[in-house]
């Protein structure tokens, strides 16, 4: 076995294998940008090598400072990853050339599967079905229109080299045909310098489902089983499951011993998957699957794999390279029980994928097993304090839940996605939540076309409740911060306190914004020492009430409220400054309004909050002192911003618990004002 390896790539990927390189006693050195400097693949890694400034061409891309790293560090082999130079022939040629292990096929393996077409004529010698279609070297525009109209329209163009997406055009109609494959020959030619283009049948409801295989260099090879990667958006996955679900035995079998086959044919040594197209338009069938693509390296979803069969595949590539037979037969491999994984990926699926960026202040998955086989397993390439640059790919982590049956499977992940917390950054995780929620993917009625047909009611934004929106402002005007036990165990007397006391009543008007972005205004009349009566008016509309009470359990805070006999019971958290509300597998969100934190929407009824953590400038009245309302009471300096918070009303002063140089937390009692018709 090596004593040290260096991982060409970063993010999840990286920390994957350095996991699995620490459980086996085998060193790691990681590789990293100038942009990646504080990445926790970085952290996680024995040592760590600068390859180059923040651009990937310059960096994780350059195969000759990686290889220089690798014999500087004395390492004894390098995986690839995926992506990057994870399937460059060349690069492989050059490790090798530098008497290091390449953790993965060989250079002639990958270049008999690099180019669609010839993979495809070479599938075809080894009896795997392909779909209909044209991969010839001619490439007149005029011939390949001949050969679309003999395939029969709706066809696919597909560039032949490259993945991703890129390159391809669906067209319906032969009038379209030409503008459509000038459009992908030159994407194909920015994207891979290779402008040529196959043609296939195109399958109308066709549903993405690959095998996982395995070689070693002593000519075995097996499959690990399938897995269902049909929930796809731009051609890119972002949620499958093992094993593919609605699969009867016959297919089952018929797919994996195709896919060995495949594998066998060029001599394949590591870890692969070969790429199926299944047409599910009249119910799935031993002869309606077609092979599109063989990726040889280890896939982005390879933990469903592992959590079905309790392997570890990222060992089964480091024994294989290092020589050694496969540790187990065909027949021996077991299968147990459903895995889905979910891409998160930091991106705003409300304005069409765009990638985001930003500083995740606070980064969480309670309950989560780290790169390990568990019923709840995040592969995470990120941590708090991080910042997400907008240089590499948006996936950030990937999140995989297993249990006994699909819908167990299903049901934790989409609670697992409503408990992420990914504070300071946006994401995907609400979208891919309401995916699996779905009705379609609850019925397992799946393919490639599904998120696309319902890709707007997955991007909208839940309808609120006017319940939700009033607990929402209980939350945020901090009338709950008495009611945590890190208030309660406080030794700051103010910060025990809350907006409510006996025999008194607070009236608070909260500003805040719902997920969508709709603005409400709340007004708010609570009363009450433990369980709170809470009267409320949104929007000037009619007021109703509500019984709410607040308790912690399972490191949680839980808000319980009562409405017309109706009891309902809901886990509620801070996400910087704004609330998310989880009930049952939905999540709502909201934050206070620009401008709530200025000095007229930082005093409400009897109390007078701090808006916002900060530090007591200037205190301008005292205890006892009549004032009016809009007075100006303090100034609170935060963010470099000066902030007067002022009277809400008119009113004696009954404390003045500010004290000039102090620092506040948000939410905190700074005056409070003696109850209406006791001043004087």
């Amino acid at each position: 076995m090596f004593k040290k390896i260096l991982i060409a790539n970063r993010g999840e990927i990286a920390c994957r294998i350095i996991a699995t390189a620490r459980r086996m006693g085998v060193a790691s050195v990681a590789v990293y940008s100038e942009a990646d400097r504080e990445a926790l693949h970085v952290a996680m890694a024995d040592e760590a090598v600068l390859v180059g400034p923040a651009l990937s061409l310059d960096s994780y891309l350059r195969a000759d400072r990686i290889i220089e790293a690798a014999l500087k560090t004395g390492a004894d082999a390098i995986h690839p990853g995926y992506g990057f130079l994870s399937e460059n022939p060349e690069f492989v040629e050059a490790v090798e050339a530098a008497g290091l292990t390449f953790i993965g096929p060989s250079a002639d393996a990958m270049r008999a599967m690099g180019l669609k077409d010839k993979a495809k004529q070479l599938m075809i010698e080894a009896g795997v079905p392909v779909v209909p279609g044209y991969q010839g070297d001619e490439q007149d525009p005029a011939f390949l229109a001949e050969q679309a109209d003999g395939i029969g329209y709706p066809v696919l163009i597909k560039a032949r080299a490259g993945g991703g997406g890129k390159g391809m055009r669906l067209v319906e109609r032969a009038e379209d045909f030409g503008e459509a494959l000038a459009s992908a020959q030159r994407e194909a030619a920015a994207s891979f310098g290779d402008a040529q283009c196959l043609i296939e049948k195109f399958i109308q409801r066709p549903r993405h489902i690959e095998v996982q295989v395995f070689g070693d260099k002593h000519g075995q090879v097996v499959h690990l089983f399938e897995r269902d990667c049909s929930m796809q958006r731009r051609h890119q996955k972002i949620i499958e499951e093992a094993p593919a679900p609605g699969l009867s035995d016959e297919l089952r079998q018929a797919m994996g011993q195709a896919a060995v086959r495949a594998a066998e044919a060029i001599d394949y040594s590591g870890a692969g998957t070969i790429e199926f197209i299944v047409d599910s338009a009249g119910g799935l069938r031993a002869d309606g699957f077609w092979f599109m693509e063989m990726n040889t390296r280890l896939q982005v979803e390879h933990p469903v794999t592992e959590a079905i069969t309790g392997l570890d595949l990222v060992e089964w590539q480091l024994r294989v390279a290092a020589g050694e037979p496969l540790p187990l037969s065909q027949d021996s491999i077991p299968r147990q029980g459903h895995a889905i994984e979910a891409r998160i990926c930091a991106e705003d699926a409300s304005r069409g994928f765009v990638p985001a960026i930003g500083h995740l202040s606070n980064w969480d998955l309670p309950g989560a097993i780290a790169f390990n086989r568990a019923s709840l397993r995040i592969d995470a390439g990120v941590r708090s304090g991080q910042t997400i640059s907008p240089y590499y790919d948006p996936m950030i982590a990937k999140i995989i839940t297993h249990a006994p049956t699909r819908a167990q499977a299903l049901s934790a992940l989409a609670e697992s996605l409503a408990g992420l917390k990914a504070e300071g950054l946006t994401t995907n995780a609400d979208f891919l939540r309401r995916l699996l929620i779905s009705s379609d993917f609850e019925a397992a009625e799946l393919d490639t076309g599904l998120v696309e047909r319902e890709l707007d009611s997955l991007i909208q934004a839940p309808e609120v409740a006017p319940a939700l929106v009033i607990l929402a402002a209980l939350v945020l005007s901090g009338a709950l911060q008495g009611r945590e036990p890190a208030a309660q165990s406080s030794a700051d007397p103010w910060l025990r306190l809350s907006h409510w006391r006996a025999l008194c009543t607070a009236r608070l008007r909260v500003p805040l914004l719902a997920e969508a972005g709709q603005g409400h205004e709340v007004s708010l009349v609570i009363s009450g020492a433990h369980n709170l009566s809470v009267t409320a008016q949104i929007d000037g509309g009619d007021w109703q009430t509500l019984n709410v009470g607040s308790e912690q359990e399972d490191d949680r805070q839980w808000l319980t409220f009562e409405q017309d006999g109706h009891v309902r019971r809901l886990a509620v958290s801070r996400e910087g400054a704004g609330v998310a509300l989880r009930y049952g597998a939905q999540v709502y969100r909201f934050e206070p309004q620009p401008g709530w934190q200025d000095e007229a929407q930082a005093s409400a009824g009897d109390s007078v909050i701090a808006p916002m953590p900060g530090l007591v400038q200037k205190v301008l009245v005292g205890a006892g002192q009549q004032v009016s309302e809009g007075q100006a009471l303090l100034i609170l300096e935060a963010m470099k911003m000066e902030h007067t918070l002022k009277a809400p009303r008119d009113g004696k002063l009954a404390v003045v618990g500010a004290v000039a140089g102090a620092q506040v937390s948000d939410g905190q009692i700074l005056i409070e004002l003696e109850p209406e018709g006791e001043a004087g």
